[in-house]
């Protein structure tokens, strides 16, 4: 059944803190016109339109500069909508896409060329894993580590007992969102699998977004108390290797539409200190989407 998604809220409030220059969106999504970006048939959800002008609207009223666009599954294998809004904008925008085994090294020069930063693996929905293995992913690892690219996870690190071996397999940074995507009421901050993927963030591996508190908490609505213990865990394990996004337009929530202004609000209770914040919304995506 393809859901039908609710818009985001049209007025965001402004931030409750100084937002620093330079401040990244690290992981949103833009749709449409569907006329010209289709959606593939067995897509989970149909947005409404929300093209990037719409996005970057949201930005000025946060004080958001730079953006990294995640293509969203109803694209399918087709990356243009994500291509053709970074070349809009290619010194402030960057891109995270995906790939197949099929992909070519000419594609994968195009994506580079385009701005893609990131490659996205699927490895919470069944099918949604484009390798035949985690030995076919590490291949694909290291076909993109010399286009400067890194890999993004979807994955519920609590449960996938395999995180350590691919850590140590994979040639790349590897991104997870989410806060690692371990819902609360499974568990959270106390589950034996976020404490060991706390371990392996102190150890050096993975990056961190935190990205959309709304998927894991118990909570109906902002604030999402419930989630706050996990995003200062991560913060501690790894300073350097921390982002924020909005998750913007939040699609297939099922609880309040948030306001992205109370999403990036989050920020004063899980970073209260402004060098820390710093470093999560300016210095460690400039590392790691080559941000000038």
């Amino acid at each position: 059944m393809q859901r039908p998604c609710p818009p985001p809220d049209p007025n965001p409030h402004p931030p409750s803190f100084a937002v620093p220059p330079g401040a990244t969106d690290c992981h949103a999504h833009v749709f449409g016109p569907a006329g010209r970006y289709p959606y593939q048939p067995n897509r989970a959800y149909t947005p409404p339109d929300l093209p990037l002008p719409q996005l970057r609207r949201m930005h000025r009223a946060l004080g958001i500069e730079r953006l990294v666009l995640v293509q969203a599954s109803v694209h399918g294998a087709d990356i243009s909508a994500v291509l053709d809004a970074v070349a809009s904008d290619p010194v402030n925008l960057r891109g995270v896409a995906t790939m197949s085994e099929e992909t070519t090294d000419r594609e994968l020069t195009r994506m580079r060329d385009g701005g893609i930063r990131g490659i996205r693996v699927n490895l919470v929905d069944r099918g949604g894993m484009p390798f035949r293995s985690l030995a076919a992913l590490a291949h694909a690892a290291e076909r993109i580590r010399d286009h400067a690219m890194h890999i993004e996870l979807l994955v519920h690190v609590e449960s996938f007992p395999e995180l350590r071996t691919l850590a140590k397999t994979i040639c790349v940074p590897m991104s997870v969102g989410h806060i690692g995507y371990t819902k609360a009421a499974n568990g959270g901050l106390d589950h034996p699998g976020y404490q060991e993927f706390l371990a392996l963030l102190r150890d050096g591996y993975f990056w961190v977004k935190l990205t959309g508190p709304y998927r894991i908490s118990q909570c109906e609505r902002f604030p999402y108390t419930d989630i706050g213990a996990m995003a200062k865990a991560v913060i501690a394990a790894a300073p350097d290797r921390v982002l924020w996004g909005s998750d913007w337009p939040h699609v297939m929530i099922d609880r309040a539409m948030p306001n992205d202004g109370d999403l990036i609000d989050a920020m004063l209770d899980w970073a209260p200190n402004s060098t820390d914040r710093r470093r999560i919304l300016v210095d460690n995506p400039a590392r790691l989407y080559g941000f000038g």
